[in-house]
This record gives C-alpha cells, structure tokens and sequence, in this order.
C-alpha cells in the first residue's frame, strides 16, 4: 500500500474521490431526511407515485441524454494538458450544442408519450398534470457539460459542493411539507425545486471556472463546425450515448416496471431498497469519477493505467465488504426509524440485492478501460446484452417471484455487466502493446 501511494496518480485519484465522498456522506444522510419525510408524510401509494413521476422525468432524459462530460474528459483534457484552448473551445461548444439538442428532443417526447403512457406506469390521471410539470426538469437534467468542465479543470472540490445542493433542498423541502401537510403536491414541488436548483448550481459553477480561466466563449454552442475539426467525435459521442442511455435507464425504467407489474407501493418499497444499494455502492460511483479523468491522460500502451486499475478495484472490493457487514447488520434498523415499520419489507429486499455489492464495486474500472484502449463498441455491447438480459430477467421474475423477483433479476443485471465488460477489458490488457502511445485522445485527431 505505501508503494501505491507513492504513484502521483493513484494519489490524485483518491483525492479527488475524498473530495466527492465529502459531499456524498452529507447528500446521502440528507437524502434519508427528504426520503423518510415523504414516506411518512403519504400514503404507500402516493409515496410511490412520486417515485414513479421523479423515475419516469430520469428515464426520458437518461434514454436521450449524451455522456457529454466523458467526451469533454476525452478529448479536453489532452487538448488542456498541450495548452490548445482552442481546441477545448471546440470540445465544449459541441458538448453544448449536444446538450441542448437532446434535453429539447427529450422534453417533447417525454410531454408527447406521457399521456399514453401514464396509467401503464402506474401514475393516476389526478395526478397527470404534476407529472407533466415534472418533465419540464429534462433539458437541465440531460445536460452534462459543466460536469466535464469541472472535471477536465480538476475541481472535484466544485463538484462536491455542488453534490450538497439537491440533497439539501430537498430535505429542507420534504421537512416543511411533512411539518405543515403540504401533503403529496408539496412533496412533488419539493422533488422538482430541489433538482433544478442542483442543476443551476452546476452551470453557475462551470460558468465561474471558465471565467476565471477566460473562457466563457467556450460555452458557445455548436454542432458540425466543432465535429469537423474534433475526428472521431460523432462516433464516441454516439456509442456513449447508446452505452449509457441503457444502462442508465435502469434504476427509473426498473421502478417503472415494478410500478406497472406490481402495484405504485411496491415501487416505493423498491425504490427505497435500491436508494440504499445506491448509498452503499458510492465509493465506486466516486472512485469511478475521479479514475476516468486520470487514465485519459496516461499512456494506453504501459502498465500503469492498468495497474492502477486493479489497486483501485481492490480498495474499492474491500470499502464494499466492510459497507455489506454495515447493511446486514443496521439496514433493518435504519429502514425502521426512517420509514417507519410499513416500509420494513424493503430491508429483505436490500438483503437480496446487497448480494451483488462486492462485484458491483470492484468492477468500476472495466467501463472507464474500455474508453481509454478505444474499445467503446465492445463496452455498447457488454451493456447493452447485459440490460436486454436483465429486462427479460426482471418481467420474468417478477411474474413468478413478485417483488422479491425484481431484487433477483437486480442481482443478476449487475453479475451479467460485470461479466460481459470483463471480456473485452482482458482482451484489451492482452493487445495493449499494439495500442497507440500518448492516449487515445491524440489517436483519434
């Protein structure tokens, strides 16, 4: 471990996971407060029907969202590292031009399908118009830009204050409409006022940087200008955006399924289950983000990247078995004094679904390998057949097994990830040599 730590990099990348961990702990204990406000302050049923109004605004914009941070981060930070602003320019002004595009495609679909869709998901037609409002939040939640700016910039310290902004608000929000029986429109208001506020939070932040950097013409958006000097860059943006469009959709989509299965209380009880498999599996989301941006700037073709890889994976494996005793040992408890004893169901639910834990955290370096060798094809289609056999697996189960069906088929979607991503990252360690010197992102101009 000390000769780990001697390796800049690997230092830097957990720094800045420190950084983002900062703000996750105080988010995530936040986000408890909002979440047992809202399930004390409604019924089951309304409690889910928030869940599936808030899933189905996420799985619109998740569907059409582009991963414009990860291509900022690809071709931005070589671009920042040569000193070539122009470039960077390029890079961001497309990013926006990507942004803006898909969150207004994704508003009007998400308007146009919802009225149709609605009753199948489980959300009541007293209920359609705050639904609707809700969807006004995509075009801010589609948009990764300033995410990547402050990425490329290094200021995960930015990020992390930011992480605070959502979780804050809304438990502010779910507090003051538990205390005065605002009743399920305050706590929809809240859900929506806190998301947009969290988004606004990000651009005011990106906008600073740049400015303080000079650079605030490098949000001028545009689309076939940049394209045309950035090689490459419709293919990546593209592939990522498929890539994560499906596997992103499945939190929302999956509360979505469970609503319209099974009964707007059973997606409650789902969604709070998976709220704690999210919570318990942050140290990877966090390593994750603060790995990504570092191996960019390494050479593909030597060890260390891979190297650092398999450390990071190995600390983050150890963070989630001590993280798996926690949950087996005080998620009942917890679940109990937030919710209350009507939602206790969902602690058997985390059990079965906290099984995947230690592969769902060690597993976080193969996406980010996968980019960095060029290899973005393979990672569309290891997440692609892992979701179409976790969709498959997720109506299936539940048909049989119900609720506990759905906790099943979660288990096995991360264990099909995990393995279908293995075998192009192995495939890639093993012709690394062949790989071009000096980062992908100087390759593909």
């Amino acid at each position: 471990m000390k000769r780990w730590f001697s390796d800049g990099v690997f230092r830097t990348i957990v720094r800045n996971a420190s950084y983002l961990a900062s703000g996750k702990i105080g988010g995530a204990l936040l986000g408890l407060i909002a979440l047992a406000c809202a399930g004390r302050g409604m019924t089951p049923a309304l409690f889910g029907t928030l869940v599936l109004i808030h899933s189905y605004a996420n799985g619109v914009g998740a569907v059409v969202k582009f991963q414009t941070w990860q291509f900022i981060v690809r071709y931005g930070a070589p671009a920042l590292e040569r000193g070539d602003t122009a470039t960077l320019r390029d890079v961001t002004g497309f990013a926006v031009g990507l942004d803006l595009a898909s969150g207004l495609i994704g508003l009007a679909g998400g308007l146009l399908l919802l009225p149709h869709a609605a009753g199948w998901f489980g959300i009541g037609a007293e209920n359609l118009n705050m639904a609707m409002l809700y969807c006004t939040l995509i075009p801010t939640m589609t948009a990764a830009t300033p995410t990547g700016i402050l990425r490329v910039f290094d200021r995960f310290d930015q990020i992390a204050l930011q992480q605070l902004v959502t979780p804050l608000v809304r438990a502010f929000g779910a507090a003051l409409s538990y205390l005065c029986g605002f009743g399920f429109t305050g706590f929809v208001l809240t859900w929506y006022i806190a998301d947009l506020s969290g988004d606004l939070c990000l651009w005011a932040l990106s906008i600073r940087e740049l400015r303080r950097r000079r650079m605030t013409d490098a949000l001028r958006p545009g689309l076939f200008g940049p394209a045309r000097r950035l090689s490459g860059a419709w293919g990546f943006v593209w592939t990522t955006n498929v890539a994560h469009s499906i596997w992103a959709a499945w939190g929302p989509v999956s509360n979505l399924v469970v609503g319209a299965l099974l009964t707007p209380a059973a997606a409650g009880l789902f969604k709070i289950a998976a709220t704690f498999f999210d919570s318990a599996s942050k140290p990877a989301e966090l390593l994750s983000r603060s790995f990504y941006p570092e191996i960019m700037r390494l050479d593909p073709s030597s060890r260390h990247p891979w190297q650092l890889a398999v450390r990071s994976a190995l600390i983050s494996g150890a963070i989630a078995v001590v993280v798996l005793l926690i949950v087996s040992i005080g998620g009942e408890p917890v679940i109990d004094l937030v919710f209350g004893k009507r939602y206790v169901e969902a602690y058997d639910l985390l059990q079965l679904m906290t099984a995947s834990l230690v592969v769902a955290m060690a597993a976080f370096p193969l996406e980010s390998l996968l980019y960095m060798a060029g290899r973005e094809r393979s990672a569309l289609v290891a997440e692609g057949t892992a979701a179409l056999g976790y969709a498959v697996l997720l109506v299936v189960l539940i048909h049989l097994f119900g609720l506990w069906g759905a906790g099943l088929a979660y288990v096995a979607g991360v264990c099909l990830k995990t393995a279908f991503m293995l075998v192009p990252t192995l495939s890639a360690y093993r012709g690394r040599h062949a790989l071009p010197h000096g980062g992908q992102a100087e390759a593909a101009a």
